[in-house]
């Protein structure tokens, strides 16, 4: 048992010494947005389902026999034009080799508006993302440890800028057959830009979750819950809907205490019949709901729900996320079961 815990607690201190911000302070943001409508509708951060084939792209210790030969396809319709999509396939190579993962994800920010330094419109141009990434995980023997990685290629368009990069993802998984829970811990977007937009290099969106997932006994339904961004302690922005004006002007901005801090690092969701041809799933952002929410008003921000539909050798995924009172997200997967018989 001793190696088994220097090994979890090794990789856990190597990562949590680098430092990290989360938003729209680094580049390739897209890699951090699920494209999976069981994952988004869950609350958009889970890393610990088992059976999906869409799961490896945030989590590679996943990876196994019972993603083989699946292929999944995934589109989400954002906000303001944008689509975002991903294709994932695993196949196992043999018994004593495993299973190896691949997957494609753009995103496609549609026409933008350019405009010159004095804000004179010179035409519209486009931009947009692609990663394919490949990914392992093997099991440390005689354990129900998993230890994966993804290895992943970026690139990205802005107009006639062009920028690529390289990055990994690592990960642990404890999962046993025996047991109604499965935790795992992520460490995803380690990497560099290869070639910058502009000359300036800047950082990845580097993130490291901690996830979990609980089966009840006797009632349909598990529990999945997510500790997000443990890179960094400080997560709050302050909500510009919750700002005070006096009479003389002054605007004072509502500070971020404590315990809110501490649940905007919370993800949560429930899958309802998680076995059966169809499944019902809710989830909660509580990073979202606090950060989206409007004074006097029910915007209904952080909640996501979907539902899962299984016929043969297909299963249809949808979710729906609240975003904003002004806005919201449908996200359709289709996953086939290659190996499946009628």
């Amino acid at each position: 048992m001793n190696y088994k815990n220097i090994l979890f607690f090794t990789f856990l201190f190597s990562f949590c010494a680098i430092s990290g911000q989360v938003g729209g302070e680094k580049v390739y943001q897209f890699l951090n947005v699920s494209t999976s409508a069981r994952q988004v509708a869950l609350g958009g951060e889970v890393l610990v389902l088992m059976d999906d084939v869409n799961q490896p792209i945030w989590n590679p210790s996943v990876i196994g026999g019972d993603i083989d030969n699946k292929v999944s396809v995934n589109y989400t319709s954002y906000l303001a034009g944008i689509n975002i999509g991903s294709l994932a396939y695993a196949k196992t190579i043999s018994r004593r080799f495993g299973t190896i993962h691949g997957s494609i994800k753009y995103i496609d920010y549609g026409s933008l508006i350019g405009a010159d330094e004095q804000g004179n419109e010179t035409g519209n141009f486009g931009a947009n993302d692609i990663a394919v990434s490949l990914g392992y995980a093997i099991n440390i023997p005689y354990s129900n440890f998993f230890i994966g990685a993804n290895v992943r290629v970026i690139n990205s368009n802005i107009e006639n800028y062009t920028s690529t990069g390289a990055a990994t993802d690592l990960a642990i998984l404890y999962n046993s057959p025996y047991k109604p829970f499965a935790i795992t811990l992520v460490a995803r977007n380690i990497g560099t830009q290869i070639q910058t937009y502009n000359g300036v290099k800047e950082k990845l969106p580097f993130k490291i979750a901690l996830g979990g997932s609980y089966k009840l006994e006797h009632v349909p339904l598990k529990w999945y819950a997510t500790i997000d961004n443990l890179q960094q302690w400080d997560v709050s922005v302050p909500n510009p809907s919750e700002q005070t004006t006096d009479l003389e002007g002054n605007v004072t901005e509502k500070k971020v205490g404590f315990i809110a801090n501490t649940f905007r690092h919370l993800v949560i969701g429930g899958e309802l019949f998680p076995e059966s041809a169809i499944n019902l799933r809710l989830g909660y952002n509580f990073r979202r709901a606090a950060e989206l929410k409007l004074q006097n008003a029910r915007t209904f921000s952080g909640f996501s729900f979907g539902f899962g539909i299984k016929m043969n050798k297909l299963k249809f995924n949808y979710a729906y996320s609240k975003i904003h009172s002004a806005t919201n997200a449908s996200t359709f997967s289709l996953l086939i079961d290659l190996d499946r018989r009628r």
